[in-house]
């Protein structure tokens, strides 16, 4: 187990842009067997070769780590989530350049043996195609698993460009596998030009739930994540977020398939939180950043840190003590 804490240990925190680089400066360890007493790992997938538009995700594990700072307690809700949860850094998954099924299974093996030791695995991606073996990871242990999905795309293509693997047909491939249960699932932020009327017809035999950004923008994210909530229900859940939810002014270049007339980041960040400390999750990631920038000066790596920190602070304040 190494602390990267160890040599800033009497000053009570560590610059983000010093010491080993891990999310939010908690230990981090590769071995399986040092996972006992933690509560939540997170996991890179530092993989983007599924993209169909502009690749560079692959990078955003670093960036997202490098973007962190210290702890601290949130100012919203008073929760301090690393002093409340044990947290650990289980680093990358085996990815292997140009493999994208190796390097789903590789990704599959370390959620695996994260959900095996009894921790909530929280992944930072990585194209959306990583959702796949996260959730299959999770669905092993749990059964089939609710869906709230926070994209500006379904991703529930049969095919994008011919290739029916694909950060466009996950949703699709993880519905019919079985690994979610299609009626506890619920999409939210769509918008723009796709998918059509095949994928929607799809989608709406099977009983998803399609939450629109007009739904957001006339009615509300409390009422929006209210109903995605309610949809779902009890019993266990997972959690992913697409960067590309955003609107493009807030991360700009900062994901590969960006849309215009996204969802602001206040309300991104606020509803991942609530969905965190209202369902109860069993995994959750955040995919599709692109890093543009340097740790806290790329808007897209650093909103993700920040979605994740709302994932654990959900996570904190939902968990008793």
């Amino acid at each position: 187990m190494l602390d990267p804490m160890q040599r800033w240990r009497e000053y009570g925190e560590k610059p983000d842009y010093a010491g080993p680089l891990t999310f939010g400066g908690v230990p981090c360890t590769q071995d399986p067997a040092e996972l006992a007493g933690f509560d939540v790992a997170i996991v890179g997938a530092p993989m983007d070769e599924l993209v169909s538009d502009r690749p560079g995700a692959r990078f955003a594990p670093r960036a997202i780590r490098a973007a962190s700072c210290p702890p601290g307690p949130h100012l919203e809700v008073g929760v301090d989530a690393f002093a409340a949860l044990r947290i650990v850094d289980f680093c990358d998954a085996a990815v292997v350049p140009a493999q994208p099924s190796r390097s789903h299974a590789a990704i599959e093996q370390t959620v695996g043996e994260v959900v095996g030791a009894g921790l909530l695995p929280l992944i930072i991606g990585g194209d959306h195609s990583i959702t796949a073996p996260n959730a299959r990871a999770c669905a092993a242990r749990h059964g089939p698993l609710g869906l709230v999905h926070f994209d500006t795309h379904t991703d529930t293509g049969v095919e994008v460009f011919g290739a029916t693997l694909s950060h466009g047909t996950v949703m699709r491939t993880i519905v019919d596998e079985g690994v979610i249960d299609p009626r506890r699932y619920v999409q939210i932020g769509l918008r723009g030009y796709w998918p059509g009327p095949g994928e929607f017809g799809w989608q709406s035999e099977r009983g998803i739930t399609s939450l629109f950004m007009h739904d957001v923008r006339e009615r509300g994210i409390d009422s929006v994540v209210r109903e995605a909530l309610s949809v779902v229900g009890s019993g266990p859940a997972f959690l992913t977020v697409d960067i590309d939810v955003l609107d493009p002014g807030f991360i700009p270049g900062g994901t590969g398939t960006p849309e215009p007339g996204g969802m602001t980041t206040g309300d991104l960040l606020w509803a991942a939180r609530t969905v965190a400390s209202q369902l109860d999750l069993v995994g959750a990631d955040v995919v599709e950043v692109i890093p543009t920038g340097i740790a806290s000066a790329d808007p897209a790596a650093l909103a993700a840190e920040r979605i994740v920190r709302e994932i654990l602070t959900g996570i904190a304040i939902r968990r008793p003590g």
